[in-house]
């Protein structure tokens, strides 16, 4: 068994042990994605440049393990393979970003 494999064995557990699973259909999933993302950036909100080396490295851990949590579960709902996934993205996104022009810009594809 991966490691990946394991972790999402043990999150189905401990949502199992809860009878949390009526509660993560799709539409909760990620809204709770979303809502977790959020409270991520809320560690960052209103920092300047110098200020963001300062946030607490332990908050930033929980908040991430949260995002990755849900994403976690609901890739697992919908069979996704996340590796396969974010390797997909990366040819889309290769294409749409060719290093000969995306280079060094912050620019959005069709601003290339």
């Amino acid at each position: 068994m991966t490691r990946y494999e394991e972790i999402i064995k043990r999150l189905i557990e401990f949502r199992n042990e809860r009878d949390w699973e009526q509660f993560h259909d799709a539409r909760n999933l990620a809204l709770a994605l979303m809502l977790e993302a959020s409270e991520l950036n809320e560690l960052f909100l209103w920092k300047k440049d110098n200020e963001v080396k300062d946030v607490d490295v332990g908050r930033i851990t929980e908040e991430l393990a949260d995002v990755l949590t849900y994403a976690f579960l609901m890739a697992e709902k919908f069979n996704l393979d996340i590796f396969q996934i974010v390797e997909d993205k990366m040819i889309q996104n290769g294409q749409k970003y060719p290093k000969e022009k995306a280079r060094g810009t912050a620019r959005k594809y069709n601003e290339l």
